[in-house]
């Protein structure tokens, strides 16, 4: 028996409010087309009813005129459709971004109340007073401490800081001491003026030819 494997669609992003718009833009755009056509028509039969009463015939440049008229008001018309389009479109894209606002805030929200859940107010309050009592704590070990000890002790707790601040800089001193100064009247050569004069090679030096010997 065959196993038939069941792909789930992927869900659509696009909303109801999504394809109502689009649909109001399509039909903006077509009647948008509809005024230009309207527009050329009438500047078509205006030209049109101009050469008719150039050539006498008055009652079909006025019968032109009447349907110019008409065309007329119906751009007028479609004029205020198109404004209505447009606020409708304009109502519909706020619309959503308000729907977008409101789920941000139910986001947050809701994070802000698991933030609560977790901190509750008897949470905060009990950690604030295991602080205080922390500090408290460390406070009254201060003044023990700070009660045992005599002016005599504080003096000699002073004085044993001070020899110990002179015996680290007496090791320092005696480090930097132990470093080889460099001395400044060492005694240089002095640079020669004269050019070297060049010697003359040996006549032993002279490298022998060799003698073809015969054969």
């Amino acid at each position: 028996m065959g196993i038939f494997f069941s792909k789930k669609k992927p869900q659509s992003r696009v909303t109801e409010q999504d394809k109502a718009v689009l649909q109001l833009k399509q039909t903006r755009d077509k009647i948008k087309q509809y005024q230009r056509r309207i527009e050329q028509s009438i500047e078509k039969e205006r030209q049109i009813a101009k050469k008719l009463i150039h050539d006498g015939k008055k009652d079909r440049a006025l019968l032109l005129l009447r349907k110019k008229k008409f065309q007329e008001q119906l751009l007028t018309k479609t004029d205020g459709q198109l404004e209505n389009l447009e606020h409708m479109v304009h109502d519909l894209e706020f619309a959503q971004v308000e729907i977008k606002v409101i789920d941000g805030l139910k986001v947050g929200n809701t994070a802000l109340k698991k933030l609560h859940d977790i901190l509750s107010i008897d949470d905060i309050e009990r950690v604030l007073d295991e602080t205080r009592e922390g500090i408290e704590k460390q406070k009254e070990i201060d003044d023990v401490l700070t009660g045992i000890m005599t002016d005599e002790d504080e003096s000699e707790a002073e004085a044993e800081l001070a020899a110990m601040l002179a015996e680290d800089e007496v090791s320092l001193a005696k480090e930097v001491q132990k470093i080889p100064e460099v001395p400044q009247d060492i005694p240089l050569p002095e640079v020669p003026t004269d050019e070297p004069i060049k010697q003359k090679e040996s006549p032993k030096e002279k490298v022998r030819e060799p003698v073809a010997l015969e054969a």
